[in-house]
């Protein structure tokens, strides 16, 4: 088949490009070609802005067998894509996100049935509006997929893979929402990549929304340790805080927190292996951590100075409670 990638040199889109060119198909990828290493040499690469209607639309000509959408944010963006594709695409797989599930929720483990309604976030919400929009139309044959945490450059921490992975090194306490034992669910990109390609030109699929996630979650705290691991960090401490807590001092934690990492999600993957098989995502948190610092380096990586400050100060204020 003759697939586009728009994006591709994300967390989850790069490893998908490598597993499409494994299974022979014939691949595109449209971006702005600042982070294309890596990619294989099969791959013709589009260089252009999602943001240049001009550029854009010469996507729309060649009649693409399958288009995969990794770059899309917004309800405007998502109808312009209907209208240059419709008729001239034969699949088009827009990438949502598991995030836009109900918080808090009510029943486990999470299914495709599910009910998309995330109050603490916006990114969220524009997900699943754009959601909707897909399965209103009828012209432009759709799959929508919600990855969950699926990483492969940076991390997979509570408040950000870079600066936890730095404080770690520099033997600094790491914050923890909570009390670390929530159940998350992470998975590297390397996994989810062989499930996805075969959604790619799959009738079973058309019409259709699936997650696709490691069947395991494990707790932050053993997250965390993974991590420290990998960096062989052997002494270290967690600080557990509660997420409104944290929300108080930066606000912008409400979504990412209230309304994702905060609460324990695992998933029932049965509905995609319906369609593409069983498949399983063997790299556990200690091996991917390790994929992560022997691929990318967090020492070699730049933090946010003024978010480390901010986690001093919430860690110093929760240290000095009850004392006199």
């Amino acid at each position: 088949m003759r697939v586009l990638y728009i994006g591709g040199s994300g967390e989850i889109s790069y490893d998908c490009i490598h597993e499409s060119v494994k299974l022979g198909h014939e691949v595109s990828v449209f971006n702005r070609g600042n982070h294309n290493e890596g990619l294989p040499k099969q791959v013709r690469l589009i260089r252009g802005d999602i943001h240049d209607d001009k550029a854009y639309s010469k996507l729309a000509e060649e009649h693409f067998d399958v288009i995969c959408q990794f770059r899309l944010f917004s309800p405007l963006e998502i109808r312009r894509d209907i209208e240059l594709f419709a008729g001239k695409c034969g699949h088009y797989v827009f990438i949502s996100s598991a995030s836009a599930y109900q918080k808090p929720l009510r029943d486990f483990p999470i299914t495709e049935k599910t009910p998309l309604d995330n109050p603490y976030w916006a990114y969220s919400r524009a997900k699943a509006e754009m959601e909707a929009i897909l399965c209103e139309q009828d012209h432009l044959p759709y799959t929508i997929v919600r990855p969950s945490h699926t990483y492969r450059t940076h991390m997979p921490t509570p408040l950000g893979g870079v600066l936890d992975a730095s404080r770690l090194l520099r033997g600094k306490p790491v914050i923890v929402p909570g009390d670390g034992e929530s159940l998350w669910t992470i998975t590297h990109a390397r996994d989810f990549a062989p499930p996805f390609v075969k959604l790619l030109g799959n009738e079973r699929a058309i019409g259709e929304a699936f997650h696709i996630t490691n069947d395991r979650p494990w707790p932050w705290n053993q997250i965390l340790e993974a991590a420290a691991s990998a960096l062989g960090v052997t002494d270290y401490r967690l600080v557990h805080i509660s997420s409104e807590i944290l929300v108080r001092y930066h606000p912008d934690w409400e979504g990412p927190l209230l309304g994702d990492k905060a609460v324990s999600v695992v998933f029932d993957n049965s509905k995609v292996k319906s369609v593409v098989g069983a498949f399983e995502c063997p790299t556990d948190p200690w091996q991917g951590m390790k994929l992560v610092v022997e691929s990318f380096p967090p020492d070699k990586e730049e933090y946010d100075t003024g978010m480390d400050q901010l986690m001093d100060q919430i860690i110093t204020d929760q240290d000095n409670l009850g004392r006199k």
